[in-house]
């Protein structure tokens, strides 16, 4: 009889959803516009789940030039319009815009010669903080959220709350909150140990 392999609880069993806790979720990321998209994508999320969104991940992309900022800047403003008929994302108007508003957030930073993972990174000092978390103790935010979100709302980005913030801080990897008895949790922690800028 096979043993039975320890999760996170919150990915359950969906098979699209175990695959981005087992190889996604929690693996630190260094690339600026992978951080980018997946702020802009944590932000969709708001009063939804996760799978929600996830599941749409690959219309976002399409709709939203893969995630580039300086060709999402360049989309007529029609076609913000036109992204409210659009099915495969979620339609809010202001979350659409939102991510117009982020595209041009980033290269404002980037014009001040601020490279976008090394603005969010800073807020854990540019490593991961690695906890031993049990199942029930998992906060939404923190001081470190608290600041990031303070940060990027005074830099023109949107919705970014700090809890958007901690989520994201989960998923690209600037801290570990896969349970102790997750069979991620080792992994990731060396992935963590070894991450440099």
């Amino acid at each position: 009889m096979s043993e039975t392999i320890q999760r996170c609880t919150w990915c359950g069993t969906a098979e699209d959803y175990v695959a981005y806790h087992d190889n996604v979720w929690g693996r630190p990321v260094a690339d600026s516009q992978e951080l980018f998209a997946k702020l802009c994508l944590d932000g969709q999320q708001a009063g939804l789940s996760w799978i929600t969104i996830l599941r749409k991940q690959a219309n976002y992309e399409a709709a939203f030039c893969n995630f580039d900022p300086e060709k999402i800047v360049q989309l007529p403003p029609s076609y913000q319009a036109e992204l409210m008929h659009n099915a495969g994302i979620i339609r809010n108007r202001l979350k659409i815009e939102s991510i117009f508003k982020n595209a041009r957030a980033y290269l404002r930073l980037r014009e001040q010669g601020i490279d976008f993972n090394q603005f969010l990174w800073q807020f854990s000092d540019g490593k991961p903080r690695i906890f031993a978390r049990k199942g029930g103790d998992i906060p939404t935010s923190d001081s470190v959220s608290d600041n990031m979100a303070k940060a990027l709302k005074k830099a023109g980005f949107n919705f970014v709350g700090t809890t958007i913030c901690y989520a994201f801080m989960q998923a690209v990897g600037m801290v570990n909150d896969h349970v102790v008895d997750c069979h991620c949790y080792q992994s990731v922690c060396t992935e963590m140990r070894q991450f440099s800028l």
